[in-house]
């Protein structure tokens, strides 16, 4: 939700697009099915559609210094026609020409220049600095709505008409003027005969300039309305023009003077306005990561996607069901329905962090631990908060897990303590407090019996733990920071991985390792899973691949490639028919758990 202008409807009114991450996701608006655009290795920046349709150019942002590429995809087909490369570091904005002969780029703040791209040649024709030296960064390109060779470019305090001269092979700017009023524009939008475009800005007005004359014609509302700038600009054919704002306002307002006739109000600021076929209906998209969908007549907004917009820290399937599952991530937890991919609740709490999530055994409440030292329950089904045990650590809670009867909760804190809590009916007791990792706990797993817990921290260190005498069993040690451990369904072997990017495994008894499998070529393993007979295991971290293993060959078998952020956590679902992985970015993936048979 973060991409300016990211969700587009396309043209054939069936389908929306989005970046998410390094890919581009193409959603069919009636089944909800998704296919996939994977080629950018790096953040997707700015995605543009063709006037017809054909054709989609995706933007992304590279390092300092770095080329920063443009792939033009054919849409149907959803293959890479070409990788045009000339700006460095960002792609800052793209634009088609209205019958497809030319592709109009934007280079970021550290290339600052625009070039136009011949798409059937597949080449750049020329380029230029977008903008004056006297004047701020252009931001923006918006192509004109009949000529193949005019477009504009606008950013902090510039706006400029460009004529392409074609057998010199040269661009042409004019600088327009705004009077008096210098302004950081945000949108730039053309009329559909050319005569004038219009501009929103962050001071929250809305210029109109005369394409000919290069001069500022109108602009309004005299008072301001929409705080936090226009973000967002949509013109209708009855002339009257759709606002979104930086505060989640969208406005339906006159033509003339800016008056709202009809407004709502979304969650987070609008990044995104888009037209589906004439505009009686249209669908926004916020930098919370929500898209709504709203019918132009009723003026009243339905939510039909949202997921997380921070990084997502863990997931966790009920005990034997694998219709739902929760992810914590940022202040929030939510609860999804696994096969409609949708949101069932939300619990909001403010200015702190979750960390870990468990749901508890007989489905009666979920337990979370929070950067601010409180473990806190609410109910799964309306998110009521049940209980909160505060100052339950000094550092932030980092990991929890419960044993199967529901009666303890054994929580690790950011200073290396282990503590179990006894739940009662009204009163949450501490029975014992462990004291023997120096460092974060970032992995508790419980054995079966409730009689024994593993504990992996970053010291270096996994614990296995004696819950009844309360007393440390066994000790593993090696030069890393363990990020993930699981029990084998039999309980004989554990399985550990962490910032060396092997996967150990160990023995219960001694204490002793069996063996050390390479688990990733770059980047530490920050999750793990194991299927509930033990034969196979998952695994995924900083090189954004998920694995699925063989236990005993200790061999890779399958790979998924999916995710452009860190995976943070990953689950295999009950029935073993999905993986559902979750990662830096906010994003979480499901995958088909593959047929071994």
């Amino acid at each position: 939700g973060h991409v300016p202008f990211g969700l587009i409807c396309h043209p054939n009114k069936q389908h929306m697009l989005y970046p998410l991450g390094c890919t581009v996701v193409i959603q069919d608006l009636d089944s909800k099915k998704q296919v996939f655009l994977h080629g950018h290795t790096n953040n997707v920046s700015c995605v543009v559609v063709s006037r017809d349709g054909v054709y989609v150019a995706s933007g992304e942002v590279a390092f300092m210094g770095f080329k920063a590429d443009i792939i033009l995809w054919h849409f149907q087909r959803k293959e890479l026609l070409a990788r045009l490369s000339l700006h460095k570091g960002k792609v800052e904005g793209l634009a088609f020409s209205p019958n497809n002969l030319y592709l109009i780029s934007l280079g970021g703040q550290d290339d600052g220049s625009v070039v136009v791209w011949h798409v059937d040649q597949r080449e750049a024709i020329c380029g230029s600095p977008a903008s004056a030296q006297s004047s701020g960064n252009a931001t923006i390109v918006v192509c004109s709505s009949c000529r193949d060779e005019m477009f504009v470019t606008a950013g902090n305090d510039t706006v400029r008409v460009w004529e392409l001269d074609l057998p010199n092979r040269k661009i042409c700017p004019a600088e327009c003027r705004t009077g008096h009023l210098r302004r950081v524009i945000t949108c730039v939008k053309m009329a559909d005969d050319d005569s004038y475009f219009y501009i929103g800005t962050s001071s929250g007005d809305v210029l109109k300039m005369n394409t000919n004359s290069k001069l500022m014609t109108d602009f309004g509302p005299q008072k301001k309305m929409f705080s936090l700038g226009v973000t967002t600009l949509v013109l209708l054919k009855t002339g009257n023009a759709i606002v979104g704002t930086g505060e989640g306002t969208v406005a339906l307002c006159k033509g003339s003077d800016y008056q709202v006739m009809k407004k709502i109000q979304v969650q987070g600021g609008v990044t995104s306005l888009t037209c589906r076929g004439q505009g009686h209906q249209f669908f926004i998209g916020t930098n919370k990561c929500q898209i709504y969908r709203v019918n132009y007549t009723e003026f009243k907004e339905e939510l039909i996607a949202a997921c997380h917009n921070e990084a997502v820290h863990d997931i966790v399937f009920p005990f034997g069901i694998s219709d739902l599952f929760a992810t914590c991530s940022g202040n929030d937890i939510r609860v999804w329905h696994t096969s409609e991919n949708r949101e069932l609740l939300r619990i909001v709490i403010p200015n702190v962090t979750c960390h870990a999530i468990e749901i508890m055994r007989d489905g009666k409440s979920i337990i979370s631990a929070w950067n601010d030292g409180t473990i806190r329950a609410f109910t799964p089904e309306s998110g009521q908060p049940m209980y909160v045990v505060n100052h339950a650590h000094s550092l932030g809670v980092t990991a929890i897990a419960a044993t199967s009867d529901c009666k303890r909760i054994i929580s690790g804190g950011g200073e290396g303590q282990v503590r179990v809590w006894e739940i009662r009916e009204m009163t949450q007791k501490l029975v014992e407090v462990l004291k023997e990792h120096v460092s974060a706990v970032s992995c508790i797993k419980m054995k079966k019996d409730n009689r024994e817990c593993v504990t992996a921290s970053l010291d270096g260190t996994c614990i296995i733990w004696d819950i009844v005498r309360f007393v440390r069993k066994q000790m593993f040690l090696a030069n890393t920071s363990f990020k993930c451990v699981c029990y084998h369904p039999e309980e004989y072997q554990v399985i550990t991985s962490g910032t060396d990017r092997k996967i150990g495994y160990w023995e219960v008894f001694d204490g002793s390792v069996i063996r050390e499998v390479e688990g990733s070529a770059s980047g530490s393993i920050n999750g793990m899973d194991i299927t509930s007979d033990g034969a196979f295991f998952v695994t995924g971290g900083d090189d954004h691949l998920v694995k699925l293993w063989d236990y005993k060959g200790g061999a890779v078998t399958h790979v998924g490639v999916g995710h452009s952020g860190n995976i943070t956590h990953l689950k295999i679902c009950p029935g073993k028919k999905n993986i559902v992985s979750v990662s830096a970015d906010g994003a979480i993936l499901l995958w088909k758990y593959p047929d071994l048979h």
